[in-house]
């Protein structure tokens, strides 16, 4: 709740620098626009709800900003999270002489805080004070953006209307300050007239040089005040860890004979990033990406409480198991824990974006389709590189979308064969009748493949297909970015065997009688053998079909 209120008040604070910056672009047109302009700045937020509202989201970004940091246990943080911290820091020198000298210079002392006034007063300061007035909506604008970019990149529309926000994140602040730099242009010219300076300065009823040096002393005891808050939580944090080492230890082994040892009270992320262990994290430890989730397991793992109703919302997004939990929220009790996180430390946003609750590892009833070219080396003998990859794509796009025309999903292409796995979300029935239908369709797209290349192939190309069904380990495996929803077992093994099975039959399918039962079909006209398969204990009842389009369409 504390980000979600942080988040919004940041967007009220981005509303109201916007509305500044644009404000300030027509000064391109001219003054007269400029302060013509800053009537309509004034209706929004010089109002009484206005002002509530900006200043306490102000107040409340600011306040919120130093809680998150207390919360921080470790201050190992990215290089974007610095830049922001030292951007945000920055704001506030920056920003409250601007504050004082405008808006608290109108209340206490009725000064007409508008362009005229400020950019008469830049004209007779030093370059100092242009050099803060021009770098304070800069810095404020790169705050804001890296802050929205964090927040945004997970949403699913933020990578389509990325080139839109970042034209407008750089046109928005350029216009401004470039229509600011011409505003005080044009005022400088019109100051080389004798008299204009005081005319302007009496519309604007500068204060007295007494009434200038204690609006110097509020911001200054402003200043002051945000040091001396910030200095107190440095303090109080190495305080906290003293106070909660009394309530234990917690202890955390990552493998590989690394163990990370801290006081309770830190979440696992933080105790990683404490020790230097890489650890994903794209969302920063927000609990938004699930990309740090961890899986959990050691003596101690029953002392954990459950997860929050806002991790919880993360974890079934990703199908999470209940072992698994996201290493940014799980703040362990003392005790001894085995953490393993799921993600590569280089983890980025797409990995956020995976749905299947199939990747963390399961169990399941799938059928698995083999299928392989037969004496594809000596139809390839005598072509060229280029005839060869043209042929074996063209065979690739026939049979994969022929399997998922059926339903299934191609796993992987080996060589001049084809993996595919049905029933990852449908029922064992289902998954063996599109096996089935799939097996049928790859036949016939073979066919008119076979027609298509007539006049290029000496003779047709032909193939062997083995299915089988039954229980294998369903899981995402692989190595980051070649990492993939894959099953594994005896299932997928015997499916090999049976495609290789073609070959000893002189047929094109070979199918285990437990897919044909759990599809609910009897084909007592098809060829049954009972084979034995290496690696497997007994023999197995098959099927036999001399050619795949024999199989009737499944309804």
């Amino acid at each position: 709740m504390t980000g979600r209120i942080r988040l919004w008040s940041g967007y009220v604070l981005f509303f109201y620098v916007t509305t500044h910056l644009l404000n300030h672009a027509l000064g391109l047109i001219s003054l007269r626009v400029l302060e013509a302009g800053r009537t309509w700045f004034v209706f929004i937020w010089h109002n009484p709800i206005g002002q509530t509202v900006l200043y306490g989201a102000l107040l409340t970004h600011f306040f919120l900003a130093l809680w998150s940091l207390y919360r921080r246990r470790t201050l190992r943080l990215s290089r974007w999270e610095w830049a922001q911290w030292i951007l945000g820091a920055s704001i506030v020198p920056l920003g409250t002489l601007h504050v004082v000298g405008t808006r608290l210079a109108h209340e206490l002392y009725d000064v007409q805080a508008g362009y005229p006034w400020v950019l008469g007063s830049l004209l007779v300061s030093d370059w100092t004070a242009t050099v803060r007035q021009f770098s304070l909506p800069l810095v404020v604008w790169l705050h804001a953006c890296i802050g929205l970019h964090f927040a945004w990149r997970l949403r699913p529309w933020y990578r389509r209307w990325l080139p839109v926000l970042y034209a407008g994140a750089l046109l928005v602040p350029i216009a401004g300050i470039a229509g600011a730099g011409i505003a005080l242009r044009d005022v400088a010219e019109f100051a080389q007239r004798p008299g204009f300076l005081e005319e302007l300065f009496a519309r604007a009823r500068v204060p007295t040089a007494d009434q200038i040096a204690t609006l110097y002393s509020i911001s200054y005891a402003l200043q002051f005040t945000a040091l001396g808050l910030l200095a107190a939580l440095l303090v109080a944090r190495p305080l906290r860890t003293l106070w909660e080492r009394r309530a234990g230890v917690v202890h955390l082994s990552y493998g590989d004979r690394r163990t990370v040892s801290h006081a309770t009270g830190l979440t696992v992320l933080e105790m990683s990033r404490s020790a230097g262990i890489p650890h994903a994290s794209v969302c920063g430890g927000r609990g938004r990406c699930s990309t740090c989730r961890i899986r959990v397991g050691g003596e101690d793992r029953g002392k954990l409480l459950p997860p929050s109703p806002e991790e919880q919302k993360v974890l079934s997004r990703v199908g999470a198991p209940e072992n698994v939990r996201l290493a940014c929220q799980l703040r362990p009790p003392p005790g001894r824990y085995r953490v393993t996180p799921l993600l590569p430390a280089s983890a980025g946003p797409v990995e956020a974006y995976r749905r299947q609750p199939l990747a963390h590892g399961g169990e399941r009833y799938v059928a698995i389709l083999f299928a392989d070219l037969r004496g594809f080396t000596s139809i390839s003998e005598g072509k060229l590189p280029y005839d060869v990859v043209f042929l074996l794509n063209r065979y690739f796009r026939a049979t994969g979308q022929a399997i998922e025309a059926a339903g299934g999903r191609v796993d992987k292409f080996i060589g001049d064969g084809v993996m595919a796995i049905f029933g990852l979300n449908d029922d064992p029935q289902a998954a063996c009748r599109q096996a089935l239908d799939a097996a049928r369709r790859m036949a016939l797209a073979l066919d008119d493949l076979n027609e298509a290349l007539s006049g290029d192939l000496d003779l047709p190309l032909r193939i062997g297909i083995g299915l089988h069904a039954g229980s294998a380990i369903v899981g995402e495996m692989g190595y980051e970015r070649a990492a993939q929803i894959t099953a594994i077992g005896d299932t997928v093994n015997t499916a090999s065997r049976l495609e290789a099975l073609t070959k000893e039959l002189a047929v094109e399918l070979v199918v285990s009688e437990e897919l044909l039962d759990r599809a609910g079909i009897d084909l007592p006209a098809a060829p049954r053998h009972d084979v034995e398969i290496r690696g497997r204990q007994g023999r197995l009842a098959v099927r036999a079909f001399k050619k795949a389009v024999d199989l009737t369409a499944m309804s």
